[in-house]
């Protein structure tokens, strides 16, 4: 049996930046007293002109990073991921996100993977920071070959983008020829008893989780789902239909506003299969003693109301008011001056 080879995705991040910097003369790469760890500093030392290190400053990084852009470079600014979406997300917002910049995020030591940096340093909350800001491409690569094939792909696409990588090392997933596709998911093993649709590092996790599964005669489809944003509907679906049990496993938190337009399009294309589950029966509204003054709101709409307790779907943000048990079902939730109720989000 052949050894297993682990590498860092860190480490395929500056392996497709030097490949960049030797192909496109525009790629400059900016770091914030980091370079080590997130291994820029390979970079630095091949190309120490397009290399600047703008010190323990990611919020000046990213507006750097914006004038390079409008300047006509390719540019790379990498940080923590702690730091890079979470200390900087203004500034990504508003100079990057806004004006839809050529500005691409190299975010190394994300997720709880990072071990012994600490929980200061386990973001778990930059994914759904960075899905929340319009146009922005987020990359989660599952190994050191992806992630410097996304790298290259990156810089090929005009627009920002977020790229996730991991301080551990994990086993090498593909080969040296493997091409990247942009916004497509991966079919790595094929099953239809359950889909495990998995990103990052948990891809590996979903393949060993598969081997078990498949000595207990279960038969596993996993799924890389190396673009968060946009996501691969097409892939979803079919999976939900060919498998009609799905797992999810990411390195993050579960606490994310989803894209309600993106479920009900998928909702409504699964529509058509039976669930094996009996639903519940369907609700009379009834007057809510709130709904006047829910109604004059200016970011919520209401579809309707129900006033006895209904079945929630699994993984909802769910925020109840004693007095009463109402229910609402929000259209637009993403700011609500009012909360006399709960608030069911992702449905």
């Amino acid at each position: 049996m052949a050894d297993i080879i682990t590498k860092a995705t860190r480490i395929g991040y500056a392996e497709g930046l030097l490949y960049l910097g030797e192909t496109d003369e525009k790629v400059v790469v900016l770091d914030a007293d980091l370079a080590g760890a997130t291994q820029t500093a390979k970079f630095k030392q091949k190309h120490p002109d397009r290399f600047f290190d703008c010190g323990i400053a990611e919020q000046n990084m990213i507006g750097i990073a914006s004038g390079l852009s409008l300047s006509g470079f390719t540019v790379f600014a990498s940080s923590f991921a702690m730091f890079a979406s979470g200390r900087a997300f203004e500034q990504i917002r508003n100079s990057v996100g806004y004006p839809h910049l050529n500005v691409k995020i190299g975010a190394t030591h994300a997720g709880i993977s990072v071990g012994e940096d600490g929980a200061s340093h386990q973001c778990n909350e930059d994914i759904a920071l960075m899905r929340s800001i319009p146009g922005m491409t987020i990359i989660n690569p599952a190994d050191a070959v992806e992630a410097k094939a996304a790298t290259i792909a990156a810089a090929k696409y005009d627009g920002p983008v977020y790229m996730r990588f991991g301080r551990l090392a994990v086993p090498v997933i593909f080969d040296r020829d493997y091409k990247f596709e942009w916004g497509k998911a991966q079919v790595l093993t094929e099953g239809n008893d359950v889909a495990i649709m998995a990103t990052g590092l948990m891809v590996n996790e979903a393949l060993m989780a598969a081997e078990q599964l498949k000595n207990d005669g279960i038969s596993a489809r996993v799924i890389n789902i190396h673009t968060i944003k946009p996501l691969d509907e097409e892939c979803v679906i079919n999976a939900a239909r060919d498998c009609g049990c799905v797992v999810t496993a990411e390195e993050h938190n579960v606490i994310k506003l989803p894209d309600p337009g993106r479920a009900r399009r998928c909702r409504r294309r699964i529509r058509p299969l039976r669930s094996r589950r009996r639903t519940a029966p369907p609700l009379r509204p009834r007057r809510c003693p709130y709904r006047r003054s829910f109604e004059k709101s200016d970011h919520a709409e209401i579809t309707s109301i129900q006033s006895r307790p209904l079945r929630i779907p699994r993984g909802a943000f769910v925020k109840k008011k004693e007095t009463k048990e109402c229910y609402m079902f929000i259209k637009s939730c993403f700011f609500v001056r009012t909360n006399p109720l709960i608030m069911i989000l992702g449905l």
